[in-house]
């Protein structure tokens, strides 16, 4: 992926404006609080009819020992080890009100937990919820099962649990090993200690270890983010996500300790980026999408290219195909969100009103939308080119006596801009995306978003930047 060499300041300052990042579509502003009860009741009558087709399963644990100053994930902090053990009952029984409404369909094809902090709960508590979900939703004998984990806090006898029950893919965040940075964003983890989790993790034989960093944070500099990058190459990690830091304090109020004045700018901010691209393309890592990096021969490598990429609420993940794709992804857990049968569902945020709903038999949900045949066209292009990197036009059929070129003809206009500043190219078939273009894939996507213009209309900041 060479194109980012020639992107320049001009280009930068152009395209860095706040826009979605398109884990869903509609994005989640759009959601409505008058999505309720039968909404979701409807969505799992329908996906209870896809007999053969497996699930994604993801599950919210919110628990942290200490609060992180970068992070945007829906956390509550707490020392208490004894709110895992009602949290798992909870959650077991949230688990059983779902399976009660899919008598029919069972199956799991990617498991994952989230958090918070999922390694927050003690073996015996991480292993009563695995076992209890497997009861009602088993996973297939391909599964991918993962789950997030925090090296200060997770020992070996949590992961000698975790690969004994089931689990096969371990990801973790480092953020950056910059000592500066740590103190500043309120996470301090050595390499060694992250190494051990590491090291541990191959020895129990793990399939996949992923890495999570961050650019963009307060303090951070090229010789420290570089020193980050060269351990976690030298390390041999299977992925890395590379994420922007989302600086977005009107939504986490305790953003608002970060020292913005110590931020990168977007020149300082890309010069990260880009050495994360320099690195890891000169260390056999392939670029999969915005902020993903995998070595050639993982899973996600090859799913990239033979056009098998999906994105959803985990990011990046893999379609299976031979009728093995999750289309659908059950949640459990405060906050949580779901897709069913072409309908968005989050759960509530508070756990006393999540524990009521699940006791009284509701689902706790709080907003959510129902797609209609616009959203689902429009899903499918943004997916195109978050995944595929390319639209085929004729891959949208004719309606109503239109093409997709007249159909979509204010929205491919901005397009040619980006032709002109060598992101795209335009082709009698379709619309293809250069390497320079993955730089900017948000910005590609959003003349598609039926929605945006209408947010950015409002006062209100909602999306992070995009570069």
């Amino acid at each position: 992926m060479s194109g980012y060499k020639s992107i320049s300041q001009e280009l930068l300052e152009k395209y860095d404006q706040p826009g979605p990042r398109y884990t869903s579509y509609p994005t989640a502003p759009v959601w409505t609080e008058d999505f309720g009860q039968e909404d979701w009741r409807e969505a799992f009558a329908y996906a209870n009819k896809r007999k053969d087709s497996p699930f994604s399963l993801y599950v919210h644990i919110p628990y942290c020992d200490s609060l992180c100053y970068y992070c945007g994930c829906s956390v509550i902090i707490t020392k208490s080890k004894t709110k895992g053990d009602q949290y798992v009952d909870m959650v077991l029984k949230e688990a059983e009100l779902l399976a009660s409404a899919l008598p029919d369909r069972r199956a799991v094809q990617q498991h994952h937990w989230g958090g918070g902090t999922p390694t927050f709960l003690k073996p015996a508590q991480l292993e009563r919820l695995y076992m209890g979900l497997q009861d009602l939703f088993p996973s297939a004998s391909t599964a991918e099962v993962s789950i997030e984990v925090d090296p200060r806090v997770t020992d070996d006898e949590q992961l000698e649990t975790l690969k004994r029950i089931g689990f096969n893919r371990i990801s973790m965040g480092v953020q950056d090993f910059d000592p500066d940075v740590q103190e500043c964003i309120h996470r301090v983890q050595s390499k060694e200690l992250t190494r051990h989790i590491i090291d541990k993790s191959r020895d129990l034989g793990f399939e996949s270890i992923n890495v999570d960093l961050v650019y963009g944070l307060p303090k951070q500099s090229l010789e420290g983010f570089g020193d980050t990058l060269d351990t976690v190459i030298d390390w041999g990690v299977d992925r890395v996500a590379c994420y922007s830091f989302a600086y977005v304090p009107w939504l986490k109020k305790h953003m608002k300790v970060l020292p913005e004045d110590e931020m990168p700018d977007r020149s300082g901010k890309f010069a990260l980026f880009r050495l994360a691209l320099e690195k890891f393309g000169g260390a056999s890592y392939e670029s999969i999408g915005m902020d993903h990096f995998a070595r050639a021969e993982d899973p996600l490598s090859i799913a990239e290219r033979e056009g098998r990429m999906h994105r959803n609420f985990m990011g990046y993940t893999v379609r299976m195909g031979k009728g093995r794709d999750a289309e659908d992804m059950l949640n459990l857990g405060i906050t949580s969100i779901g897709e069913i049968a072409g309908r968005f569902g989050q759960n509530v945020k508070d756990v006393r009103e999540w524990e009521a709903a699940i006791e009284a038999g509701r689902y706790p949900i709080e907003r959510g939308w129902k797609r209609s045949a616009d959203d689902e066209e429009r899903r499918r292009i943004i997916l195109d080119l978050m995944c595929r990197f390319r639209l085929d036009y004729s891959d949208y059929g004719i309606v109503d006596g239109q093409g997709f070129e007249e159909r979509y003809a204010k929205n491919l206009e901005p397009l040619r801009t980006m032709e002109s500043d060598g992101l795209l190219v335009f082709d009698t078939e379709g619309v293809s995306i250069l390497d320079k273009g993955r730089i900017f894939l948000r910005n590609i996507a959003m003349p598609f978003d039926a929605y945006l213009a209408d947010q950015k209309a409002g006062n209100k900041p909602i999306f992070s930047r995009t570069v």
